[in-house]
């Protein structure tokens, strides 16, 4: 490991370590995820990053909260009606499905601890969840966009 990596690592795992605490153990603990500023019009949003299949079915299960502009963004290699659930997440949240230029395709609300399904209205590649209600409160609807979304991995 080079110096750089080091020190990132060392600056990561307290990170991991009061996320363990937040979730209630080391049972549900999710290493710690990249974080991207993303823009929906004047709003800003810190958003972590799910990109791998593992981060993708973790996702926000578990917590308990989760700050006011936070969000989690879901990456996926390839576009596909890629529908969501809510097993084991306390929180309530809106998910806004995104298409490949930021443009949102629609926005569904998602109850707590539920296995209902939420999906997109067409093939997409990303997916951003915040507290529920954040983007009606912010008066983005379907066609609003959502900047500085990261490159997916091919």
């Amino acid at each position: 490991m080079s110096f750089l990596s080091n020190t990132l690592l060392s600056r990561c795992l307290p990170v991991a370590g009061m996320l363990a605490a937040l979730t209630g153990g080391m049972a549900h603990a999710q290493a710690a995820l990249p974080v991207v500023p993303l823009t929906a019009g004047m709003y800003a949003i810190q958003a972590e990053v799910a990109a791998t299949p593992a981060a993708r079915e973790q996702g926000l299960m578990y917590r308990k909260s989760m700050a006011p502009n936070a969000g989690m963004l879901f990456v996926f290699e390839q576009k596909a009606g890629h529908c969501f659930w809510m097993r084991n997440t306390e929180l309530p949240l809106s998910i806004a499905f995104l298409a490949d230029d930021g443009t949102i395709v629609n926005i569904e609300d998602m109850a707590p601890r539920s296995e209902n399904n939420h999906c997109p209205k067409a093939a997409i590649r990303y997916a951003l969840e915040m507290n529920k209600g954040w983007f009606a409160q912010k008066g983005l609807k379907a066609g609003a966009k959502i900047s500085g979304l990261p490159q997916p991995r091919q």
